[in-house]
């Protein structure tokens, strides 16, 4: 996995800026607790921190090669996973290439060698990577198909600032803290768009992208994106096709020299891929899967349903647990740990911008933080949903015929995610003109959509809305789950973003995904032998929120005091009188009002702790 950072500069060298790049590395201290590298050039510093997955005693990083020693040579440092590295690297040895390691990062250094910018092509993985070669002084910034692993970038006078994320940046005297209008906008209206950096000068390679850095300047250049294609396949034969592609993912998914385990929440997605890999292990000889589920006290005994969620996770959990054999922990957590300042101050500082949901993400931070201290690596059932067409908005004929981003409105998901944009100041939100930023980027967004010729009504309709899911939605997920796992030194995998399977479903007609009557068909047909029948059936629930009254009365009793701070910074954007208002209605369950104000309190400390200066 690891943390990657670095600095290029054309003018300036940097072999006397040693200390810059390692406060710059140093921030990534979080990804990468085993080990530290830093390589400087006369035009380039290249950090690393490690978090030692496949050969842990090999695989140190910046990571040097070249094809012969009279070659000038190419410097990585990588952060990931390929899951392909060993046909790879029988197909490079033939090539004339050796090793000297046994790791993933050597094949991809020697990929390069091969291939140049064309590597990006040969991987099966999660990755972000820089490379920089001396032969051409060139620097090549790489992202994987589905921006499972997070890079962002900085161009300055004369180069460029790069790291795994944000605050690896903005630790050079070169990055302003500083966020302007679109940044703002960007902040509050949920729509994570691609190769946004929210801070001003900042920009996010795009998942697929490749972003090249020379002397005359930066290129930019997608290697890999969705496209839509006639479907080769029957129901059946489609279902078959699935399920054997989960199954060479999950194993390919399970290569790991340091202890593994699988997230498990009682739902189809997380279940299929838990039941596939206690299968592999036993197939392999190798034991049984380890497994782990969040849970909240009194919250199995005192659950209530609500707009999003009608049952617990637990009594499926266990269900699962049981069927598949695998060894189960259940993690508690109470609200007091929710709501504890260092634990919320450790999110925002994870996450470096104010886009948390709250107790979702506090809870998933302490989830993580526990499973750490038995497994270093786990796998994860996130982003079936946006691949399989299952959140429930997706089936609802009047979000799936608004002309909008379809997880935003009441219809959609009760405005859960959503809310500080309601607390807006009048002035600060025609200022930036925030009124139609969600539809500018809703615009743009249809406008990239892959067309299928002759494919009309609902199916073209859906295709929209499952590339919406899978260029913009599924990267606030994947962002949220990086950040609160990495903070810890934890790897979490994905099986589900596998880029073979998101393009061979993304092509599957909307009538196969619903073959059934429900959402999922394909997932569900294709687990069918795998799961038990109450877990097979269960209806979608969300990733599970407190329903402990006292959570939100502690939340209101902050907010409250922080009204009472005349120099609040977040008064300069939110309005305090919207927020007296906020605060005064009843709080129930995860709710609009809860999002709103776990956004205000987000926002004002971001503001404080990372000074950012307003341009706008």
């Amino acid at each position: 996995m690891c943390g990657i950072a670095g600095w290029i500069d054309f003018q300036q060298d940097l072999r006397g800026a040693r200390d810059a790049a390692q406060a710059m590395t140093d921030t990534m201290a979080c990804r990468g607790p085993d080990d530290q590298g830093l390589w400087t050039g006369a035009h380039a510093a290249i950090g690393h921190r490690r978090l030692a997955i496949i050969d842990l005693s090999g695989g140190r990083q910046p990571m040097i090669a070249s094809r012969d020693e009279t070659q000038k040579p190419a410097v990585l440092t990588y952060s990931g996973e390929v899951y392909n590295y060993r046909e790879l690297r029988s197909e490079l040895t033939a090539r004339g290439h050796r090793f000297r390691t046994e790791s993933d990062t050597e094949v991809v250094v020697h990929a390069y060698l091969e291939w140049g910018a064309d590597l990006a092509e040969h991987l099966n993985g999660m990755f972000a990577f820089a490379i920089w070669d001396e032969r051409t002084e060139e620097l090549l910034l790489v992202r994987d198909r589905m921006g499972i692993k997070p890079l962002y970038y900085y161009p300055t006078p004369h180069g460029v600032l790069f790291g795994s994320e944000p605050k690896a940046i903005l630790a050079n005297p070169l990055a302003r803290r500083a966020i302007d209008g679109d940044g703002l906008c960007e902040l509050l209206a949920f729509v994570k768009t691609p190769e946004h950096g929210i801070f001003e000068g900042m920009y996010e390679v795009r998942p697929g992208q490749i972003v090249q850095v020379d002397r005359d300047g930066l290129r930019k250049r997608r290697y890999w994106k969705l496209e839509s294609y006639e479907h080769p396949d029957d129901v059946d034969s489609t279902v078959k096709n699935v399920r054997g592609l989960l199954e060479d993912i999950v194993s390919r998914q399970l290569i790991s020299d340091v202890p593994l385990c699988t997230l498990l929440s009682g739902g189809l997605d997380s279940s299929v891929v838990t039941a596939l890999a206690a299968k592999d292990l036993r197939q392999q000889h190798l034991g049984t899967v380890r497994s782990f589920a969040v849970d909240f006290v009194g919250y199995a005994e005192n659950f209530h349903p609500d707009q999003l969620r009608s049952t617990p996770d637990t009594p499926y959990v266990h269900a699962l647990a049981e069927h598949v054999a695998s060894d189960h922990s259940d993690i508690v957590l109470n609200s007091g740990d929710m709501m504890d300042p260092a634990v919320r101050s450790e999110v925002l500082r994870a996450r470096d911008v104010p886009i948390g949901i709250g107790d979702m993400d506090s809870s998933l931070y302490l989830l993580f933080k526990a499973i750490r201290r038995h497994s270093t690596v786990a796998l994860s059932g996130e982003s079936a949903d946006e691949v399989f067409g299952g959140y429930r908005w997706f089936h609802d004929p009047e979000v799936v015929a608004a002309d909008a981003f379809p997880w935003i409105g009441p219809a959609a998901m009760g405005n859960e995610h959503l809310g500080a944009d309601l607390l807006l100041r009048d002035d600060v939100a025609e200022r930036i003109g925030f009124a139609g930023y969600r539809d500018r980027r809703y615009r743009e967004a249809i406008e990239e959509v892959p067309r299928l010729a002759g494919e009309t009504g609902l199916e073209r309709r859906m295709r929209e809305i499952s590339y919406l899911h899978l260029t913009r939605f599924v990267q606030v997920l994947l962002d949220r789950k990086d950040r609160m796992s990495m903070r810890v030194g934890l790897e979490v995998r994905v099986p589900f973003c596998d880029h073979r399977l998101v393009e061979y479903v993304f092509n599957a007609p909307w009538a196969f995904k619903t073959y059934d009557g429900r959402e999922k068909s394909l997932l569900r047909g294709a687990a069918t032998d795998l799961l038990p029948d109450s877990v097979l059936q269960r209806v979608k629930s969300p990733y599970p929120a407190t329903q402990d009254p006292t959570y939100d009365e502690v939340l209101r009793q902050r907010v409250e005091h922080l009204l009472r701070d005349p120099n609040a910074p977040a008064a300069q954007v939110l309005d305090w009188d919207k927020a007296r208002a906020m605060v005064e209605r009843p709080v129930a369950g995860p709710s609009l009002n809860r999002a709103a104000l776990e956004r205000l309190l987000q926002l004002d400390e971001w503001l404080r702790e990372y000074r950012v200066e307003l341009a706008f």
